[in-house]
C-alpha cells in the first residue's frame, strides 16, 4: 500500500481541525524538502524511534547482461539505506 501526500494532509486535517489544510501541506512540504536536501548533502537523517536514512556509496563495477552476456560498466553512485527502529519492527510484525 502506498501513501499519497494528499491522504496524509487529509488525515492530519481531520485529526487536527484547528489547523488549516494549506498550513499542514506547507509543513509536510518543508519536511520533505529538508529531508531531500540533507540526503543530497550526504548527511544521515534520523527520526528517533521510527527510522533512519543514510546515503551509501556504491562502488563502480562491471555487470553482465544475462541475455547477451555482455559486460556493462556502471559508475559509482549513491543509494539510500533505510533502517527501521526496533520498536517499529515489533509493531509491524505483531500478529493481530
Amino acid at each position: 500500500m502506498s501513501v499519497v501526500k494528499s491522504e496524509i494532509v487529509k488525515k492530519l486535517s481531520d485529526n487536527y481541525p484547528n489547523f488549516l489544510k494549506r498550513d499542514i501541506k506547507r509543513v509536510i512540504d518543508i519536511f520533505l524538502d529538508e529531508l531531500k536536501n540533507s540526503l543530497k548533502r550526504k548527511e544521515r537523517v534520523e527520526l528517533r524511534n521510527i527510522f533512519s536514512l543514510e546515503p551509501k556509496l556504491q562502488r563502480s563495477k562491471y555487470l553482465r547482461n544475462p541475455k547477451t552476456n555482455e559486460k556493462i560498466f556502471v559508475n559509482k553512485k549513491y543509494t539510500i539505506l533505510f533502517k527501521s527502529s526496533k520498536s517499529w519492527l515489533i509493531k509491524i510484525n505483531e500478529k493481530k
